[in-house]
């Protein structure tokens, strides 16, 4: 999937923390979408802040699958000098947590001779502005509902020695796991101009019906005792196709809306309207990971190969 995200002020970005590394760094925070842990970390960042400890927070865990949050949780805490704890809407003082985290992380820092200096980074629209909002009890960034609304790095004291630096949200140049365009689209980190709505639509069903069949036919009526196997004989195009006639999203000639059909399933995957929903494990995301890298291996030596046919031409 073609999907064009490294605008300028992203660039900028990657600057900024490369500064902030050389002005000292304690500690980096990276806020993930808890649906989409591993597609929603920047490995950009893990280069960019690599041998800093880092504290995960899986953002948006009410959205998310609660059982495989806890895999997440177990994946992340197993690291070396990582710490990960999951935040919601619901959790009404983060800061309380996301400091002592970070003082876990840091314990030969503290005090103003030796403030703790944290950097929080994530990707667009994972909710960061929103938290940083409520721990510095003030608006302290600005939200809204579209990818890379914070622009410049800003600072923000938490404790008169707990000093936290925000960045606007970074995605990186090129994808290498396929998925996690897709997941990523799904979940609102990419501007919608940026991919086919259909396309994602399709994927996300795909996914879906493997792993959350029980809660696509509960929502969308499907049938009754016989559903499951029905489903099962659909193809991807027929379910979604499905989905849209019971949303209404019909044009003339009977024919289903197609393009509204996917608006419908992506915007209720992406408010819960489906239910909790996950669309990774470690172990998937790692298999994903571990194609890629193999199919980046081939690619570059393919270019290699052609380059060399190149030369003695």
């Amino acid at each position: 999937m073609a999907i064009h995200w490294f605008p300028g002020h992203m660039n900028s970005t990657r600057n900024a923390i490369n500064e902030r590394m050389k002005a000292g760094l304690d500690v980096v925070i990276e806020l993930l979408d808890a649906r989409l842990p591993g597609s929603s970390a920047n490995p950009l960042l893990a280069k960019l802040t690599e041998g800093k400890p880092t504290l995960k927070l899986l953002n948006k865990q009410d959205l998310a699958d609660p059982e495989r949050t806890e895999m997440w949780l177990a994946h992340y805490n197993a690291r070396p000098a990582t710490r990960a704890i999951g935040l919601d809407a619901s959790i009404k003082a983060p800061a309380k947590a996301l400091i002592a985290a970070c003082r876990e992380l840091a314990p030969l820092r503290g005090g103003m001779a030796k403030p703790v200096r944290v950097l929080i980074c994530g990707i667009p629209n994972v909710g960061k502005s929103t938290l940083i909002n409520t721990i510095a009890a003030r608006r302290a960034a600005k939200t809204g509902d579209e990818p890379g609304i914070t622009k410049l790095e800003q600072k923000i004291v938490l404790e008169n020695d707990f000093y936290l630096y925000d960045t606007p949200g970074m995605l990186w140049p090129r994808i290498s796991v396929e998925q996690s365009g897709y997941n990523l689209a799904a979940s609102g980190a990419i501007g919608r101009n940026a991919f086919d709505e259909e396309e994602v639509a399709l994927e996300l069903l795909s996914y879906l019906r493997q792993h959350y069949a029980g809660q696509v036919e509960e929502r969308y009526k499907l049938g009754g005792a016989e559903v499951v196997s029905g489903i099962s004989k659909l193809s991807d195009e027929e379910l979604l196709a499905a989905i849209g006639r019971k949303r209404g999203a019909m044009l003339s000639g009977g024919r289903v809306n197609m393009q509204k059909a996917a608006e419908v399933l992506v915007y209720e995957y992406r408010t819960a309207t489906l239910g909790r929903i996950t669309l990774e494990t470690p172990e998937e995301f790692a298999a994903w990971q571990a194609a890629a890298e193999i199919a980046e291996t081939l690619r570059k030596e393919k270019k290699k190969k052609k380059g060399a046919a190149t030369d003695r031409e």
